[in-house]
């Protein structure tokens, strides 16, 4: 019966899609649940192909792998749509929550009116705005259940889920953004996403016990970024051009969201929001990204063993600081640069 929850213990990107993508192979995953919104993306990098998705769940790469979204998830049907077809997955394999909700054009242009993304650094993807129409009970909010052209998905997400595990399955529940961002626990409300980010928020919004789950895991980037504009404190906030000079990479290393495709704000490793993320999820692991940032020398490695002294250094400081072992260190952007320890 094991269950993986995966959280982001920063300002999110912090690798989640790659943990997930990874996990769903090497464990012949049953069921990848994706939570959240499309205001959020998740990357898989894998076999020479980047796919940037914002809805889809990041198990698809295993082939028997059933992907659902979860009731509390909220949907671009075009977005979603899209992106099936985008990565030419059997759409058998795809289940959507029947009280899922559903996003609009018309609630980006919204939260466009609103000056979100000049007060709040959003990415007007409609999100917070259904969020909202949610919880109000507006006449225009619906459901998955509600659209034609989701029929054929329709499914109870949380009846899945329960029978697989009662039936000895293994099942993942790919969670959204990071504990920094979290609406309720985040440092720096009102610069927050519109719903929780913990571990117990995803379980809610999938619709199983918390007495079911067998591991947490948490990811965390060594450098955190936050999303371009006025997005929310950022602290020890730096360049990239600093990244690049501290690790001696000989390339570009600026990174882009995946979902406004604006240039991320990024700052030195800031351990006290780490430690709070821990105490709130309580991650029996940790996934550490950005290895090949702390120094180029680790891009690619394969082996703990061949990391730079100061990365080993970094790894220990983090596991006896949090109490949580480093389980997986990313050594570069692809599925491939990855170690396991």
């Amino acid at each position: 019966m094991p269950l993986t929850v995966i959280v982001g213990g920063q300002y999110g990107s912090e690798g989640k899609g790659k943990v997930t993508s990874y996990l769903a192979l090497r464990d012949n995953v049953d069921i990848v649940v994706r939570c959240g919104g499309p205001n959020s993306g998740h990357t898989v990098d894998f076999g020479g192909q980047r796919h940037e998705l914002r809805s889809l769940p990041a198990g698809f790469l295993n082939q028997r792998t059933r992907l659902l979204l979860a009731a509390g998830s909220l949907i671009n049907p075009e977005i979603l749509l899209t992106e099936i077809k985008m990565v030419g997955i059997d759409v058998r394999r795809v289940g959507i929550d029947r009280h899922a909700g559903i996003i609009s054009s018309h609630d980006g242009q919204e939260e466009a009116k609103l000056h979100l993304r000049d007060r709040l650094g959003s990415t007007l993807s409609g999100t917070g705005v259904v969020v909202a129409n949610r919880a109000l009970r507006k006449s225009e909010f619906k459901l998955a259940k509600d659209v034609p052209e989701l029929q054929r998905y329709l499914t109870d997400v949380s009846a899945e889920v329960n029978t697989v595990l009662d039936k000895g399955g293994n099942v993942i529940i790919e969670g959204t953004q990071g504990y920094g961002l979290s609406v309720y626990h985040s440092p720096h409300y009102p610069y927050a996403t519109s719903r929780d980010t913990t571990a117990g928020g995803f379980l809610s919004e999938v619709g199983v016990s918390p007495r079911l789950v067998t591991d947490i895991i948490m990811a965390v980037r060594t450098y955190p970024i936050r999303v371009a504009g006025n997005s929310g404190p950022l602290p020890n906030e730096i360049t990239w051009e600093d990244v690049r000079e501290r690790s001696g990479y000989p390339t570009d290393i600026r990174e882009f969201t995946t979902t406004t495709k604006k240039l991320r704000r990024v700052g030195l490793f800031d351990l006290a929001l780490v430690q709070k993320a821990a105490i709130v999820n309580r991650p029996t692991q940790i996934a550490l990204h950005g290895a090949d940032y702390l120094s180029y020398v680790n891009k690619s490695v394969h082996s703990y063993q061949k990391l730079d002294g100061a990365t080993i250094a970094f790894i220990e400081e983090l596991e006896e600081t949090i109490h949580v072992p480093v389980t997986t260190i990313g050594t570069g952007p692809a599925n491939e640069e990855l170690i396991a320890r």
